[in-house]
């Protein structure tokens, strides 16, 4: 067999296996169905495969290749747990509980941040589960809060608040919004939902416009869950107070 993909003797064990497999079990014999093979037959590795592929180069399918390609069938690779993941990969975010419990064992600034804010402040002014929430401060260009309700400045950081307490949206949304000072980030989600009585959304409303370190909010686009969340642009660090901490 010229250019064979295996060795002389694993042709002779493939022909060997190939020949016991069409002649097929004696069915004169009583015990013909519970008949086993007396001696092991011995199949190249995939390694040993892949090596001799290699060597050769062949492109030539022949029955001998056909029937090691069958016996292989149904055999899976081990996934190699040394290789490392690639770069980049994406990492699960904290959830609203997490962040809560968090700002709650942490202090210092995430509770001054979450202790100036008035509750009632925000019940007193509600929104409707549907309502297009946007506001800015005076200061900001127009420009860019017409990028940010367009959706084209890029969020870092999201967390979700359905099903929380008021306290635990609190909690959740000021250690959101410490964690993107304190690693530089100007924009992140909320994602506060709709409901019928729209409280969360209300509170979260309230809540930012009472923020200093908010410079705009508006309802997210609908790519990025509509009504249902708000995108926050807030104030960059400066270099120097950076360098300080």
């Amino acid at each position: 067999m010229a250019n064979s993909l295996f060795s002389k003797d694993m042709q002779d064990q493939l022909k060997a296996l190939k020949s016991e497999l069409t002649r097929g079990r004696d069915t004169s014999s009583p015990d013909g169905d519970n008949q086993k093979p007396t001696e092991p037959i011995s199949l190249p590795t995939q390694k040993q495969v892949k090596k001799t592929v290699k060597k050769l180069d062949s492109e030539q399918l022949d029955d001998d290749k056909v029937l090691f390609l069958q016996a292989m069938h149904g055999v899976n690779r081990l996934a190699d747990k040394n290789v490392r993941p690639p770069a980049g990969g994406s990492t699960t975010k904290p959830d609203a509980a997490t962040l809560s419990k968090r700002a709650a064992a942490q202090g210092g600034e995430e509770n001054q941040l979450g202790a100036g804010l008035s509750d009632m402040q925000a019940l007193l002014n509600p929104v409707s589960g549907e309502a297009y929430l946007s506001y800015k401060q005076a200061t900001l260009q127009n420009k860019i809060f017409t990028q940010l309700k367009q959706g084209k400045l890029r969020w870092f950081d999201a967390v979700d608040i359905h099903g929380c307490t008021i306290d635990e949206a609190r909690a959740a949304m000021t250690q959101l919004l410490s964690q993107a000072k304190q690693n530089n980030e100007t924009v992140v989600k909320i994602v506060h939902g709709k409901g019928t009585d729209a409280v969360l959304k209300t509170c979260i409303n309230g809540w930012l416009r009472q923020l200093p370190e908010v410079l705009a909010f508006c309802s997210a686009p609908a790519k990025d869950g509509g009504n249902g969340a708000v995108l926050v642009l807030l104030k960059k660090q400066k270099t120097d107070e950076k360098d300080a901490k």
